[in-house]
Order: C-alpha cells, then structure tokens, then sequence
C-alpha cells in the first residue's frame, strides 16, 4: 500500500505520525534485561505542555534467540486483537546487553545490534560493525489515510495503518514472500500477503508468507497473518515497505549472515519442514480432474505404467471420486466404483499408495451438510445463519475449524477413509476465506483467518495423518498456506496451463516458496490446463522427476504417457527410475531440509549468494547441495544455463565443463543438464524400481573432482533416518584418501579421474593414485 506522492508528500488526506526522538527507555534491572520498552513521541518534548494532548507510540524489543529481534510497536495497546496468531516456537526470552547513553541506545543480540539515535530518532541494524539496514525520518510511522485533525480521535480502525520501511543497499535484492509467479527478484514490486485462487498466471498467489529475505544476509518476518502490504523499492525505490491495518505492528529482524542461515532461524521460529516418508519421493499419477474414469480406467493406468516399466508409486483420485454436488461428503460414487474397498485392496497389492482428494467445503447436496448444519459446525454470518455462496460447489459451506468439536467431525469422516486403504489427502483449496459479516466459533478476526484458515485446516488432517498413521508416514499435497504450513509437507504450485511459460513460471514461483521456509515442492507435470505437446510434456517431465516430489495430473485430459507418443513413455520410464536411483542422495537431502530449514531445491543464489550472476537466476535451481538442474523451456531442445566458478561434471555422462561461463547446448528428451560440482559424493541405489528399498546394500559411491586440500564428508541413511554409510574423502596432491564405513557391499567410483572401480563390503580406507 503506497501512501505517499512522490518524495516530498503524502496523498491527500494522509497523515504521517513518525517517532521524533527517543523520550524514554525502560529495559529493568541491570544485566537481566530481557525487554526494552521504549516512549517514542510524534513530536519533540521542548517542554511539559508538549507531552499533553499527542500521538505517542509505544516500542518493545525483546529477542527469542540470538541474532533475533522481536519489535513490536504500538499506538493504543488496548486495541491489539491478536487471534489468530501464527504457531511460533519460542523459547524463554533471552538476555538483551543495553547500553544506554545520553544520545545513543545499543540493543545487542550477539553479533545484531539496534542503534537508536535519540534526538531526532533513527534506527541502524548492524552486524557488528557491519550496517544493515536503516531507518531514518519517517521510515517507522502511524499513518492515518482520512485524519479529521483531531487529537481525540479514539479508534485505530478503517483509516490507520502502521508502516514500517527499511532501506536497500546497492545491488540488495529481496526473495521470497511466498509462492509468487511474478519476477523472482521482488525489488520493484508491490505484493499483498492475502491468499487467493488465481492460477500460476496471475499475481495472485495460493501460498502468500510474510518473510522476505535479502542477499544482504538477513530477513525480517511480519508477524500478522491478516494482509500485510509489500512496498520493495517501489514507493520509495530504496526502501522495502510493510504496513498493516490498525495501529499495531510486530516483526522479527532475522539475521544470518548467511541467507541460508536467515532460513534456519526463521524455521526454527514457525516451524520446521517435516520429513516426508520415503515413498512419497517416487511417482505419482492422478486420474486428472473432470475426465470420466471408474475402477476400469483406474486400474488400465496401473496395470499400463507397470507393463511399460514406469514405477509408479502413489495413485491419487481426483474430485469425481465423489459424486457430483457431494463434494466434500467423503463418500465414493457407487456409480463407477462400486466396491471402493475393493479396489484399494487392489491397488495397494500392487504396492502403491492411496492419495485422494479433499477441501473443506461441504455443497448443500452433500450426505453430510444437514449434520454439520445442525450441530453449528460451518461458519456463521454475522445474524446467526450459515455462510454459504455458489462459488466451486453451489449452496456450498465452510467447516469452522476454530470449532473443536467441527475439527473432530471432519477428522471422523476422514479416518473412515483411511480405514478403507486411503494413505494420505490432497488438501485442495482453503484461499477464498470470507471476511465480511462473518462470525467464527472461537471469535477470531475474519481479516486475520482469510490467510490463517490454510494453517487450520492443512494442520487438521496433517495431525490426524500422524495419529492414525505417524508422523514418519504423514504426507499431504496442499495448495495453499500461510507462514508455518512447511510444517505440512508435501505443496504442489496450483493451477498451471501446459505449455513453456506455464512450465517457467511454475519453477520461479516455486523457488519463491523455497525461499520463504519451505522445503519441499511439486508441481503438475505437463501442466493442468488444456493438454499439453508431446515436446512440452517430455520437457516437463524430466524437470518434474527433478523436483523433490513429482506427480503427473491434469485437469480436462489425462497424464499417462502413452497419450502423447511413444517416446513420452521412455522419457517417463528414464527420468522415474534415475530418481529412484538417487534416493540414497535425495533422502539424505531431505532429512537434512527437515533439520534445518533449508529447502532440497534451492534457488542459485541461495546456494551462490556472493556470485553476482546468480543473483537474478530463475530457470535453473541446486537439487540439494551437490546437482544443479536447468530444465528446457523450448522446443528446440536447447538449453542455456550458468555455471558458477570451479569444475562441474554432467551426470548423465561425466563430460567436465569449467564454471564460471553460461552453457548453452543442445539435449535429447532423455536429457537434461544436470551437472554435479565439484568436491561431491553422490551416492546412487542398487535399485532403479520405486524410491523405498535398502539404500545401502550395493550402493555406488560416485567422487566427483576432489580438489587438492579438500575434505569431504557424506552420510547415508537408511529409511529409519538411521546413517548406515560414512564417506570421508580428501586429496592431497595426485593422491586420494578415501575412507567408508559400511556393512555391506559397495562400489566406489572417482569419476573421470581413476579408470578402476573399487568394491568394498566392509569399513576401508583407500588411497588411490591418480593422473
């Protein structure tokens, strides 16, 4: 939201109330200062006649960890409404060292320190001695959009926002923000955190987070789940700008000094990614949205995926597994499927998982809405009848989460499926929340749950999928989310059309979400809607079996290969069981985002931060810490790519290329660049027929251009999370110590640089001679 006209003034009717100096500073007792609370008037005190009949604001400093600031500011504190508030996981507050002088107050946590300038007020963020960022004049602000003049005026409603602005260095650039389709780089945009339906095509996004994180090394969350206004070097181009409604506003300054380490801290506040089971890692396939299937259809995929050697792993049953108008009464159309059980039985003897879908709508013809209606489960409007609109599925309802008793009835429903053989849920939907003349069970803030209902509702089935299943069994495929929801796995990027600039835009909106605390993602490969070319389906596929999870779905059409042409099902067999084979590397990457926050696939400057070339880099992303991906957007089959400084070898067959240079090449459908950098252990499975199996036994252990000096260590582990191979690799001149400890059979190959394979079944050490 912009307030001003141009650099000098406001628009008309604005009014700017920004702190003129620090009046006063209470932190407590000396050396057990856990807050700083800090008088900041509107004006300047000259005398005692000046602290009468003005604006004052309130701040609050306090830090939940090290090098993490809380700031809260305030006008009327008694106005504060804070439900629903994001799940934040803070420990005690933390000693804050104070200094407090006549002209400056410091306020450190660790290395982060707040410098205020007392008279005139100003803010500098400093990483030691290092300035961050700033705040100056009217950079920290309550602003009134339709001010009468008044002193009296009592209400922090309609007309008032808090305004925060925080200035850009040169060549600082801002990521994140969620799962935005727009340009990845946000400078130069204006971007509302408000969740909505509207396609990867649009600016509107599913998965809106207020965090954004800077290659300066730090990232600042905006602690409101109700619409946060982004200004990035738009209103004043060296400025990113936040405001929200009301006259409060709370957010934590995260610093790094790494961008990766900004991730790890902000997911240790709101949550870290859980760990999806192994299986969830192999293909999925869907019966597609509103094409006709029944139990023969289903089972003619099955039965054709594994005659044509493709490893199917999941199969999800899209809407229509209900009957039309029923959704969402959980109940299978006895119309095509008959005997549900059955077929479920049928399904996973053939070793698959069951995935359905879901939302949280229930139409006014569904079996069960008179029972939700009856027992208050839906939401309210504000004269006491149901909320109910035609939008998706006519006379529709929306279950009230805040209702405990509405939460317990919608997990019933969905335990009878699991019962039945369905493993997990696709959460479709939860973005056009209602927020006027709406009432909710718990009486939480309609703005506030437009956003906040994603957490509610995905957190519902999630930790009903842990009680009935575990918590290392746990997967959904959600579409939309709010700050918290990587707590949720797995998110798949919504509604794309089948072409190239759908297939572009999917990536750079999931690099978005990668960047803003989420660590795994899919997205539907050859596109939703319409029915992609052959040539844009084989190219959508290796980049889909490149991502964390991959499912084929569509919308009008189906997925299945064998549709397009032949060669689509080489192509899917090809990319399915070269994923299959990396799971011992691709496991181990994800046990390690669960830990840590930081996402499997990762956006070039998050991994190249100090690389200049990297810092706008949209079309190809590091596949954990080792394989870059760049997937093909033409149908010439040409492919341009940057590669940062050092070696890099292509995986697919070991050709070397020295980085720092941009590629540009010509691939087969059978492949993709893929290359692997240097001082890498990559280790691939013995088995190439699904993502679970023992990723130790016969294991290769590929070495991949040790440079003098260096020391490398991987770990593999097992299904259980249990390390069952220790790697540790160094180079000393033309030789090469390799060291494994193992208890079963493997193969250790240094690629382009010793023509000999050496095998091992036990702990070895090796020193192996090289050219």
């Amino acid at each position: 939201m912009k307030f001003s006209n141009g650099c000098w003034i406001f628009k008309e009717g604005v009014s700017c109330f920004s702190p003129k100096e620090v009046y006063s500073v209470n932190c407590g007792e000396e050396g057990k200062c856990t807050a700083v609370r800090l008088t900041l008037p509107t004006y300047f005190v000259t005398s005692r006649g000046d602290t009468l009949g003005n604006v004052n604001l309130t701040m609050e400093i306090t830090s939940v960890a090290k090098e993490v600031f809380r700031i809260r500011t305030w006008h009327y504190r008694g106005q504060v409404r804070e439900e629903p508030s994001f799940e934040l996981f803070q420990k005690d507050l933390l000693p804050l060292e104070v200094k407090d002088g006549e002209e400056e107050l410091r306020i450190s946590s660790g290395s982060l320190t707040m410098v205020f300038q007392k008279n005139p007020f100003s803010l500098i963020f400093l990483r030691g001695k290092e300035v961050i960022t700033k705040v100056t004049g009217r950079d920290l602000a309550l602003m009134k959009t339709d001010w009468k003049g008044l002193p009296y005026d009592d209400s922090d409603a309609e007309d008032t926002y808090m305004r925060q602005m925080l200035s850009l260095g040169v060549g600082e650039l801002v990521y994140g923000m969620g799962e935005h389709f727009t340009p990845f780089v946000k400078n130069g945009q204006s971007l509302d955190i408000w969740n909505a339906d509207g396609g990867t095509s649009t600016e509107q996004a599913y998965k809106n987070i207020p965090f954004f994180l800077t290659n300066k090394g730090y990232g600042v969350f905006v602690n409101h789940p109700e619409r946060v206004s982004f200004e990035v070097a738009t209103e004043m181009v060296t400025k990113t700008q936040f405001s929200v409604k009301g006259g409060y506003l709370d957010y934590f300054f995260i610093n790094g000094p790494t961008m990766k380490e900004v991730l790890t801290r902000y997911t240790d506040l709101t949550g870290k990614p859980s760990l999806p089971a192994p299986w969830t890692f192999g293909l999925w396939l869907s019966t597609s949205f509103t094409t006709n299937y029944d139990e023969k259809t289903v089972m003619s995929f099955i039965d054709g995926m594994f005659e044509r050697g493709i490893p199917l792993r999941t199969f999800h049953f899209d809407c229509f597994w209900m009957k039309e108008f029923h959704w969402c009464d959980f109940t299978w159309d006895s119309r095509v499927f008959p005997d549900p059980k059955g077929l479920l039985s049928r399904i996973k003897a053939k070793g698959l998982n069951i995935c359905v879908w879901i939302n949280p709508y229930i139409g006014q013809d569904a079996d069960i809405f008179e029972e939700g209606l009856e027992k208050g489960y839906f939401l309210k409007r504000t004269d006491g009848s149901i909320w109910q609109w035609d939008m998706w599925q006519p006379g529709m309802a929306l279950v009230d989460f805040t209702n405990p008793e509405a939460w317990k009835w919608y997990q019933s429903k969905l335990s009878e499926l699991l019962e039945t053989g369905v493993d997990c849920f696709k959460t479709d939907f939860g973005e056009r929340i209602p927020v006027k003349d709406v009432v909710w069970y718990d009486g939480s803030e309609p703005e506030k749950m437009h956003n906040y209902y994603t957490f509610l509702y995905n957190k519902c089935v999630y930790e009903l999928l842990c009680e009935k299943r575990g918590k290392e069994d746990a997967v959904l495929f959600a579409r939309s989310a709010t700050a918290g929801g990587q707590r949720f796995p797995v998110h798949w990027g919504g509604d794309c059309w089948s072409d190239y600039e759908s297939m572009e835009e999917s990536l750079r909106g999931g690099l978005s979400l990668l960047m803003s605390g989420f660590g795994y993602w899919a997205h539907d490969i050859g596109g939703f809607e319409n029915t992609s070319t052959a040539d844009v389906y084989k190219r959508w596929v290796a980049f889909g079996l490149l991502s964390s999870h991959s499912r084929l779905h569509g919308s009008s059409s189906y997925r299945v290969p064998w549709v397009y042409d032949e060669e689509a099902v080489d192509v899917v067999r090809f990319f399915t069981r070269l994923k299959a084979k990396l799971m011992p590397y691709l496991y181990k990457e994800a046990i390690r985002t669960s830990e840590t926050g930081i996402p499997m696939m990762r956006s070039m400057i998050l991994e190249y931060t100090e690389d200049p070339a990297c810092r706008y880099l949209d079309h190809q992303y590091m596949l954990g810490d080792s394989i870059l991906v760049s997937p093909i957007f033409n149908d010439q089959g040409i492919a341009e790519y940057y590669l940062p400084e050092g070696k890099w070898t292509n995986f697919l067959n070991d050709e070397e290329y020295e980085g720092g240079r941009y590629i540009r090449e010509r691939h087969s459908y059978l492949s993709i660049p893929m290359l692997v950098k240097e001082n890498s252990v990559i280790v691939l499975g013995d088995s190439s027929d699904g993502p679970d199996y023992d990723y130790a036994d016969n294991a290769e252990i590929r070495i991949y251009a040790p440079t003098d000096g260096c020391r490398i260590e991987e770990t593999v582990y097992d299904m259980d999370k249990n390390p069952v191979i220790g790697i540790k690799v160094s180079r000393i001149a033309s030789n090469v110590l390799v060291s494994v400890k193992t208890s079963k059979k493997c193969r250790i190959r240094l690629v382009n640089l010793c023509p000999e394979v050496f095998e091992v079944e036990k702990d070895t050490e090796l020193n192996i001679s090289i050219k």
